[in-house]
């Protein structure tokens, strides 16, 4: 007889209202595989994330007391009436990871720990504990440069200007006016004249404007921290990782920071006692710059009783990171430098080898980055998760992972307004069989070109070698369509933002994060919302200020974000939607004055397609036919732009270049979070551009972008240092019908030959 704890076998989702969701109700099978597929902007997230993952967190989080609490993030509770049978979820995302200098690929996995316990038993001479190799320990880490491998050079006429007293504005550090505090604490110090050019200072004034250490000073009944420049400018921004930084405090550091190996560790991070210790005559530092399928093939060389347990597990993770496309990397990568997919793809490896079952792992689009040839690898992880008794959740669109699902659940029809409801749900073959937008599109098959286009030119690339490049040679074509394709880690990247990214006719166009707080959306970020203020002025006879939400006329108690955050002290805090304006951002007052009969907060409310249909204005009209062009009909413009999807970032990034006149576009996986119908359209969009007279250069593993480019060149033959080569260049019916790399079998079987 059936246990009744046998009987929880669905996860229950009942009047589900998140975002764009249409009160739905769906049931998902657990410890199975199940794909959420549909368009981009139909869903699938806010009922994965925002719905089933959020609330799990959230009653995990509840279980805490009120102290730990208040240190972690604020959850709300998702709009759904109920959730039942939910089991602990671990989010696998897209995420970079830390944006902290010290992190590593071999830190992140724990491979650099169990590395450390190897050489403190097996390495000779013997130096001590595990903790002695560590480079973020003072017992491990190398005296000159803290353990960071680098020391940093400031070039101090980048900080000030010498001809300048301080009163006069002489520092030039981002941020640092002179009303502002820092620079106040320097002019009322009383070290020096602050009216004193700095160039007239004596050795002892510049000393002490410069490095002293840090102490207090009064100024006037206070008494405040006094640094010298340098020191505070070292603390404030060369602890940083460089990727986490504001793109202009990032331009200032360029300017103003020198790094260059230490001269000590020469990079290796440790001291020279951790250093001196070695097993079969690599020390810690060899083994963490090796690439790590050879660091894997080295250990599984050791033989050792005493560490048995241990080189096993770590053969076992090592062996999971080449298996999943990672072989390439090192431990000593620094975190912050891995793309989205690639620090998606070390968090799962992770979760492979834990003990925990049970639980619900949720993951988004798994294969972004991933080659085809290294999406049956993926592939396996996620259904070995599976076997372990998990339920897996992935949002994905490629085909090969949809084709494992043990069940499917479409959304759609459409994407924002026009989603938000299941479409379907059931098998891969009944999904194939179905009338749905992603049935029809699941053997869907972009087609070679007729005929491609002859190039105007060549741009030539001589001798590129960052990286894994191995002094390449390649020629560009300038006026067509150039695929660049390769396994993940072959060089694609190093190759063409490292050779032209610099360029100043050249657009680069990414999915890295858009710099902005919760006030930013498409309207503000595109330059809409100006069309749009001086629209509702002209017809209302007002100042175009009080239709900013940032300005005259935002609500007083809430400033104009339309949420009002409350800090429970302990207690995890609470954004709950501003009374005063409910939501719309804006005095009352101002939603008095209408445009057409629609006020500000419900024209900001429209999606992107409903405002190209309301709006009669110019210049309005050009920004949303971009937006709509790069498939991005179903934003709303004052959707908060932390809400995006690096795919939706890079997209809207795109808008705003094709108003400029450039000459060469780069674009760095263009497909990533759009639906099989939707590529489409982006061949669509990626023709225009080229006919319009630019060339386009697109780093591409689908196989419709590449059957549908004038040109390819594939990287490879494998990755990391069995890549870097240009392996085959010249149009794709070449490649199917001649070429045996990699990409050419894959793309073989695509177009059918």
């Amino acid at each position: 007889m059936a246990a009744p704890a046998d009987s929880h076998d669905v996860i229950q989702v009942r009047g589900a209202r998140e975002n764009n969701l249409a009160d739905i109700s769906v049931d998902i099978p657990k410890r199975r595989l199940t794909v959420f597929t549909g368009v981009s902007g139909s869903g699938k997230s806010s009922l994965v994330f925002g719905t089933i993952a959020a609330e799990s967190q959230r009653l995990i989080n509840e279980t805490y007391t009120a102290f730990i609490q208040s240190f972690m993030p604020t959850l709300g509770r998702p709009d759904v009436d109920a959730l039942r049978n939910l089991s602990a979820a671990i989010i696998v995302d897209q995420e970079r990871m830390g944006a902290n200098s010290r992190s590593t690929v071999g830190t992140a996995t724990d491979a650099h720990t169990m590395l450390r316990i190897l050489f403190s038993r097996l390495g000779q001479p013997h130096v001590g504990t595990s903790g002695a190799f560590s480079f973020n320990l003072p017992e491990g880490m190398c005296p000159t440069c803290e353990g960071l491998g680098r020391v940093s050079t400031v070039d101090v006429d980048h900080l000030v200007d010498r001809t300048k007293s301080l009163t006069e504005g002489a520092i030039t550090v981002p941020g640092f006016t002179v009303d502002n505090w820092y620079v106040q604490t320097y002019v009322q110090s009383g070290f020096y004249d602050p009216d004193k050019k700095l160039q007239d200072f004596t050795e002892e004034e510049w000393d002490a404007f410069l490095n002293r250490d840090t102490t207090k000073v009064r100024i006037g009944k206070t008494n405040v921290t006094y640094e010298g420049l340098l020191v505070k400018v070292q603390r404030l921004y060369l602890g940083k990782d460089r990727e986490s930084m504001q793109p202009h405090i990032r331009a200032f550091v360029d300017r103003a920071v020198t790094f260059t190996p230490c001269p000590d560790c020469h990079g290796a991070r440790l001291n020279a006692a951790a250093l001196s210790s070695r097993i079969d005559g690599l020390n810690i530092a060899d083994c963490s710059t090796m690439q790590i399928s050879d660091l894997a093939d080295w250990i599984a060389k050791l033989d050792d009783p005493s560490v048995g347990p241990m080189l096993t597990t770590l053969s076992e993770l090592l062996d999971n990171l080449v298996e999943i496309g990672l072989g390439y990397l090192s431990l000593d990568r620094p975190a912050a430098t891995l793309s989205g997919g690639e620090a998606q793809r070390v968090k799962m490896v992770r979760h492979v080898g834990s003990a925990l079952t049970d639980v619900t792992y949720v993951f988004d689009e798994p294969t972004v980055g991933l080659h085809p040839h290294d999406i049956q690898r993926m592939n396996d992880l996620l259904l070995r998760l599976r076997d372990k008794g998990n339920t897996v959740l992935v949002v994905e669109h490629k085909p090969e992972t949809i084709a494992i699902a043990d069940h499917v659940v479409d959304l759609g029809p459409g994407a924002g307004v026009n989603g938000g409801h299941i479409t379907f749900t059931g098998t891969v073959a009944e999904l194939r069989a179905s009338d749905t937008l992603t049935g029809r599109h699941l053997d869907h098959r972009a087609r070679l070109r007729d005929h491609v286009r002859t190039p105007t030119g060549h741009l030539p690339i001589t001798g590129a070698t960052l990286h894994n490049l191995k002094g390449v040679d390649v020629d560009i074509p300038l006026g067509v369509l150039t695929v660049v394709t390769g396994v993940a880690g072959s060089g694609k990247s190093s190759l063409i933002h490292g050779s032209l990214g610099r360029r100043d006719d050249v657009v680069t166009v990414d999915q890295s994060p858009i710099r902005g707080s919760r006030r930013s959306n498409p309207a503000t970020y595109t330059g809409l919302l100006d069309p749009i203020r001086t629209a509702f002025a002209k017809a209302n006879g007002v100042k175009p200020a009080l239709f900013s939400a940032n300005s005259e006329g935002a609500c007083p108690k809430c400033k104009g974000i339309g949420l009002v955050y409350t800090d429970l002290a302990m207690m995890a805090g609470v954004a709950s939607v501003c009374e005063e304006c409910e939501g719309k951002r804006f005095t009352a007052e101002v939603l008095t004055h209408t445009l057409r009969g629609r006020d500000i907060s419900e024209v900001l409310g429209m999606s992107v397609t409903e405002a190209r249909e309301f709006f009669t204005e110019k210049q309005a009209k050009a920004i949303l036919d971009r937006l709509v062009d790069v498939g991005l009909g179903y934003l709303s413009l004052g959707q908060p732009l932390t809400t995006l999807s690096g795919g939706e970032r890079q997209r809207l990034k795109l808008a705003i270049h094709m108003a400029e006149k450039a000459s060469t576009y780069i674009l760095d996986e263009p497909t990533t979070g759009l639906h099989l119908a939707d590529v489409d359209q982006l061949l669509g969009l990626l023709d225009r551009l080229v006919d319009d007279g630019n060339t386009v250069i697109v780093i591409e593993h689908h196989q419709a972008v590449m059957a549908h480019a004038d040109w390819i060149i594939d990287l490879g033959p494998g990755a990391g240092h069995d890549g870097g080569r240009v392996v085959f260049t010249g149009t794709p019916a070449d490649l199917v019908d001649h070429a045996s790399t990699l990409t050419a079998q894959h793309l073989r079987t695509y177009v059918g030959r």
